[in-house]
């Protein structure tokens, strides 16, 4: 049964009591990862597997995520930042003890591709804190998994170079 949390702002991602951060290099730039992240919220299963579905909700101010293992979120956008940041927090959720939580994506250039920065920030009583910090690995292993994915997905297979073998 899905619950309401309590409403955060953005700030909330430096602030939570549980900051679980994330970042993996990129070959494509930024605008091309932006689209991915935040424009094309259906394509989120494709690259992030740990996601079953993700639905745009309220002409693109918010989105409904479903995990494996049945957990969904009901969000709401909370910036929109083209090339740069990409946050919500979540509204609803069936996740036990989770009583606030937002994510962000923060983008930035690197060389000619993009350093990804994901933050999944939240509040619980101790149980689930503890249980996030110690989720953390594994959830860091499922971050950057999906980073390899998407940027398979926005990196075109380039040509061997002239007298290199496959």
């Amino acid at each position: 049964m899905a619950r309401r949390l309590r409403p955060v702002e953005l700030d909330f991602t430096a602030s939570a009591p549980v900051r679980l951060v994330f970042t993996a290099t990129l070959a494509a730039p930024p605008p091309v990862v932006y689209r991915s992240v935040a424009v094309e919220v259906g394509s989120l299963p494709a690259w992030f597997t740990a996601v079953t579905s993700a639905v745009p909700t309220g002409d693109g101010a918010g989105r409904t995520v479903r995990l494996r293992g049945g957990i969904a979120f009901e969000e709401t956008i909370l910036a929109s930042e083209p090339d740069v940041r990409y946050a919500y927090r979540v509204d609803e959720t069936n996740a036990p003890g989770v009583t606030a939580m937002a994510e962000e994506w923060s983008l930035s250039p690197a060389g000619k591709g993009t350093r990804l920065r994901w933050t999944m920030a939240a509040d619980g009583p101790a149980p689930l804190r503890l249980a996030l910090r110690v989720a953390a690995p594994g959830v860091g292993l499922s971050f950057r998994d999906a980073a390899r994915r998407l940027d398979r997905r926005l990196t075109p297979a380039r040509p061997p170079s002239p007298g290199s073998a496959r």
